[in-house]
């Protein structure tokens, strides 16, 4: 302990000191010494002494007390270390255990540190919630589809995706339905119904300025080729031509009507037109599992052509509100221009109705033709016509 208190107590034991020795040694500073007593007493015996007896007298009572003096200042000085337990025996709190009042301080003070570190660290996590919520109220909910309805692309992009599970089960929550492949225009945040309407009314401004940059011109996007992001999603090139750089321009057209409304998109970076097929986003228990997407297991597709799509139709849909029936987006609203794959699967519809139809037409033809039945048809015209 006494290592202990020499550390804690360097400055007490001068405090001590000075009480315990303003208490002892003013006293015998005021008191007489003994030779002093004895030579006071010559004095008085000797009233009548020369001035050789006064003088031996002074020196000797300069001498008592300059000692005495002396040994006031020792004692008045810091205490040393041998002498710290005397000391120590008149202290308030020499009963107490000083290790363990230490202990129990430094323990105190650690908690406090605990409690800072703890509260600083409240602080930071509700900082970084704040930031999410405010993050989260600015991210896209909203965006403007050009979707994808011909046939050919959507059953060519199912064939890589059939190929990529069979080598990788877990990727099949990573996979985009056929009904919601779509190539994204624009993205922006709708807060309230005020904003939705002010962004359905700004893409039916758009569709008179796409209009004039079409001039009844017909869009065929070739699609072709596998690419990614970052291994983190998989998607189909469109082909670089005349066509995709005229899409290019009606996207930059599209973002500056929205934003002449107030309407901010949130795309910064030059549009990239790409139509996503896989993305390990769709499920959070696969982003555990799978951190990159292998792109070996579409290798043998990264040059295949899947399509073209003729442009004809672009809708404002929502990220958030529950998808139609057929796997598409929740549509706001919607513009239309030119002709789709649509409109052709119903010419091929009616036209092959058509085909069955004509042998049955070419009989019913040939009936009508023959003399006999054109016989027997009058005659019942006529028997229909008396009876009635």
């Amino acid at each position: 302990m006494r290592p202990l208190l020499r550390r804690l107590l360097p400055a007490l034991c001068s405090a001590a000191a000075r009480a315990l020795l303003a208490r002892r040694a003013v006293p015998m500073a005021l008191r007489p010494a003994a030779g002093t007593e004895r030579a006071g007493g010559d004095a008085r015996s000797a009233a009548c002494a020369g001035p050789e007896h006064d003088g031996l007298e002074n020196v000797q009572q300069k001498k008592i007390f300059k000692e005495n003096k002396e040994k006031t200042l020792q004692r008045e000085e810091p205490c040393a270390a041998d002498s710290v337990d005397s000391l120590m025996a008149e202290m308030p709190f020499v009963d107490t255990d000083i290790e363990e009042e230490c202990a129990m301080h430094a323990t105190s003070e650690l908690n406090s540190k605990k409690k800072r570190k703890r509260t600083t660290g409240r602080d930071v996590e509700e900082g970084i919630e704040r930031k999410k919520k405010k993050n989260k109220q600015h991210q896209p909910n909203y965006f403007v589809s050009l979707p994808i309805t011909n046939p050919k692309i959507t059953g060519s992009i199912q064939a890589v995706q059939d190929a990529i599970i069979q080598k990788d089960q877990r990727l099949s929550k990573a996979m985009v339905r056929s009904g919601s492949l779509h190539v994204t225009m624009l993205v922006m945040h709708l807060s309230s119904e005020e904003e939705i309407s002010i962004a359905v009314g700004a893409l039916s401004d758009s569709k008179v300025f796409v209009d004039n940059l079409l001039k009844g011109k017909r869009v065929d996007l070739s699609f072709q080729g596998i690419d990614h992001f970052r291994n983190q999603v998989g998607f189909v090139n469109l082909a670089e031509n005349d066509h995709t750089t005229l899409l290019k321009e009606i996207a930059e057209t599209m973002k500056m009507i929205f934003q002449e409304k107030g309407i901010m998109t949130g795309e910064e970076r030059a549009f990239k037109p790409h139509l996503t097929f896989m993305k390990l986003s769709k499920s959070t228990e696969l982003r555990k599992q799978v951190k990159k997407i292998d792109s070996s297991l579409y290798e043998d597709f990264k040059n295949h052509y899947f399509g073209d799509e003729i442009l004809h139709r672009f809708d404002l849909c929502s990220m958030l509100k529950k998808k139609q029936p057929n796997g598409y987006y929740y549509c706001e609203s919607s513009i239309v221009f030119g002709k789709s794959h649509e409109a052709d699967l119903v010419k091929e519809a009616l036209r092959r109705e058509t085909q069955a139809l004509l042998p049955r037409l070419n009989q019913i033809k040939e009936l009508l033709t023959s003399p006999e039945i054109r016989t027997k048809i009058s005659k019942e015209l006529f028997e229909d016509r008396h009876n009635s």
